[in-house]
């Protein structure tokens, strides 16, 4: 092959990938293999590969090998009353939420502002990632008020659901109040987490929910795979619950 070698073994493994011959979840051969197939250094193979791990169409797992990318892109549907569970089995994905990590931290300006508690007052921080069928999809954290809620690590970790634990403290529904989206570039941990290219975008969406007295029970700063979910918003009009003031807050 050529100098723009690392192209034409791009467009030949895209071509197999599209038309079927290489399916989604398939293993790729080794890297060896691969300059053996396409008669190239190494280096010209694994630009190709980095090349399609960006596009989204190959999946680069550490110590496990290389393969076709088998999540198909799910639309996420957010309206006042967005469940996690409810919007993937909609679409006949089975959804997981796992909790990685939770602390009891002081609450930051902006996690303060959020829940409308005092900067330092204590708070549930959660880290957790989001699968549907087995794929990443999604990670962040999560926090609540640990004084209005204080077993709340503990009920997540018995498995109950965001909403079935807020049924236990007497919230029997809650909306969103506010959510803002922007993107840029994965970070190392976040790509490793997300089992994506370093070089691929990431959405990351924060979000405030309320009670239906209007005050802030939990917010989030989520990290999505923007090649595997598409935010779709549902009635815009009436996201909106109240504005949300700084004076008033639940102590």
């Amino acid at each position: 092959m050529g100098r723009d070698a690392w192209q034409a073994i791009r467009d030949q493994l895209s071509n197999k990938i599209t038309s079927g011959m290489l399916t989604p979840g398939a293993q790729l051969p080794t890297e060896s293999e691969l300059c053996r197939m396409f008669e190239a250094g190494r280096h010209s193979v694994r630009r190709a590969v980095a090349a399609l791990a960006v596009e989204g169409k190959l999946r680069v797992e550490q110590g496990r090998g290389t393969f076709v990318e088998a999540a198909p892109k799910l639309n996420y549907h957010v309206g006042r009353r967005t469940r996690f569970r409810q919007n993937l089995l909609s679409q006949g994905f089975e959804p997981v939420d796992e909790t990685l990590a939770e602390h009891i931290v002081p609450a930051s300006a902006s996690v303060s502002e959020a829940l409308q508690v005092d900067e330092g007052a204590p708070v549930h921080q959660l880290l957790w990632r989001s699968l549907a069928d087995g794929v990443p999809i999604g990670l962040g954290f999560t926090f609540q008020c640990a004084t209005r809620f204080p077993d709340w690590a503990k009920l997540r970790h018995e498995g109950l659901s965001v909403t079935e634990a807020y049924h236990t403290y007497g919230i029997s529904d809650y909306v969103r109040n506010s959510t803002s989206v922007h993107s840029r570039r994965a970070r190392a941990e976040e790509a490793k987490l997300l089992q994506q290219h370093i070089d691929q975008p990431v959405l990351v969406v924060r979000k405030v929910d309320t009670d239906m007295d209007g005050v802030p029970i939990g917010h989030s700063e989520g990290i999505w795979a923007a090649s595997r979910v598409q935010f779709v918003f549902d009635g815009a009009d009436d996201i909106p619950i109240r504005s949300l003031h700084r004076s008033g807050r639940v102590k």
